[in-house]
């Protein structure tokens, strides 16, 4: 019966344990960062979109203008549902290729652990 060295020991905690820690972190990490990038420009442009209606009443000056304004409040709650709509399925989007991409980590785990101890098994 053949006994690992410290190196081959070490070798295989790493790959057991640590590789696919370290690969979940990093789909995590790279998950958060799209997103937090997602919500903010979410906000912003939403924002962008309040201040400039905001500035369009300020322009109101007599009762055309004011159905003027009221008139195109019907494409920015067009394009607001839009907008709204897109940033919900790219989110979803997201969510759904971290799922994916998690399982496959898990999955080649789980073949890696089988395979180890198929050959640990072997040397016994």
């Amino acid at each position: 019966m053949r006994t690992l060295n410290t190196n081959e020991m070490n070798q295989q905690f790493d790959n057991m344990f640590m590789a696919p820690a370290r690969a979940y972190m990093a789909l995590s990490i790279d998950y958060t960062e799209k997103m937090v990038n997602a919500q903010m420009d979410a906000s912003k442009a939403y924002f962008d979109t309040g201040v400039a209606q905001m500035r369009q009443m300020m322009d109101v000056k007599d009762a055309e203008g004011l159905r003027s304004y009221m008139e195109s409040q019907q494409k920015v709650a067009k394009d607001l549902a839009e907008r709204a709509k897109g940033d919900a399925d790219k989110v979803v989007s997201l969510q759904q290729d971290f799922i994916q991409k998690s399982q496959k980590i898990t999955e080649d785990n789980v073949k890696q652990a089988q395979t180890a101890a198929s050959k640990m098994t072997k040397t016994a």
